[in-house]
């Protein structure tokens, strides 16, 4: 009984944290009309730290 209510509470909490995911990702989507929204930032400066840790690890020692 114990490892049931165990299983009933990781699968609660999985559906929450994809509720709260879905919730953010649509707040941050909405506004997503012009090349200033916060998504459209939030993934600019994603791809621009990506690209300078890669080249950073390109670099010869």
């Amino acid at each position: 009984m114990n490892r049931l209510r165990c299983l009933r509470q990781c699968g609660q909490s999985s559906v929450e944290y994809g509720v709260v995911c879905a919730t953010l990702a649509f707040a941050l989507g909405v506004g997503m009309v012009d090349d200033g929204s916060v998504l459209h930032e939030l993934l600019q400066a994603l791809r621009t730290a990506y690209q300078k840790f890669s080249f950073a690890i390109s670099l010869p020692l």
